[in-house]
């Protein structure tokens, strides 16, 4: 498998020798970040400039592009000031599934309160419920089964972080401490994302009742 630590190392470098000084973060996400990499893997990379422009994103892109494994590259590229204005919600899990390699996101953590935790978890069921909804009865879609899966496991860290005020990186590591019904979307999640089969309409029915669930609360 790639060495993930050669490769940031490379990627520093290009990125230090293309913006210089105007880096103000470098962070990896995904499952390198949580340590669960295996060969297919996207290289999940987190970029903050001073600030961002058009040229910008082409220089990345070209910088990119000289960089080995260039199809697994994949991440999110912004303005310092566009982050610190982002909404919340979104921030909660950037901060937190975020391994920094160059600065820090801890300025972050002032606008990210328990109000914003509570409304990453309402839109992300919203989202799934809306996606789960679409895909069956227009995609059918095995793929964007398991990437609703994948989003649901995100929601549940949510939810187990309101409830405990511990962020678990690892999924596995949330079926100590959740629900039966979390239980039950932690657990159909591992088996996609290990190969296991899909039943699309048992889970896609499943997901649907789970979201509409988190949808309907109030808390």
């Amino acid at each position: 498998m790639m060495d993930i630590k050669k490769w940031m190392n490379a990627f520093l470098n290009a990125v230090n020798g293309t913006f210089a000084d105007r880096v103000w973060f470098i962070g990896l996400q995904g499952s390198y970040g949580r340590g669960e990499a295996t060969e297919t893997s996207d290289i999940d990379v987190v970029v903050i400039l001073d600030q961002l422009s058009a040229s910008d994103i082409q220089a990345y892109n070209a910088m990119l592009d000289s960089l080995p494994h260039r199809e697994l590259i994949c991440g999110f590229l912004s303005g310092k000031d566009e982050l610190l204005n982002w909404e919340s919600s979104d921030l909660f899990q950037f901060y937190y599934d975020t391994t920094p390699i160059k600065g820090s996101l801890d300025g972050l953590l002032a606008v990210i309160d328990e109000a914003s935790v509570g409304r990453a978890i309402k839109i992300g069921a919203c989202n799934i419920y809306h996606g789960c909804l679409h895909n069956m009865l227009h995609e059918k879609s095995d793929d964007t089964l398991r990437g609703l899966y994948k989003s649901a496991s995100f929601v549940v860290q949510a939810i187990v972080f309101r409830k405990t005020g511990k962020y678990l990186k690892q999924q596995k590591e949330l079926l100590q401490v959740v629900s039966s019904d979390e239980r039950g979307i932690i657990e159909t999640f591992l088996s996609l994302k290990s190969g296991g089969e899909v039943d699309f309409y048992l889970m896609s029915e499943a997901l649907f009742a789970w979201s509409k669930k988190w949808i309907a609360k109030n808390d």
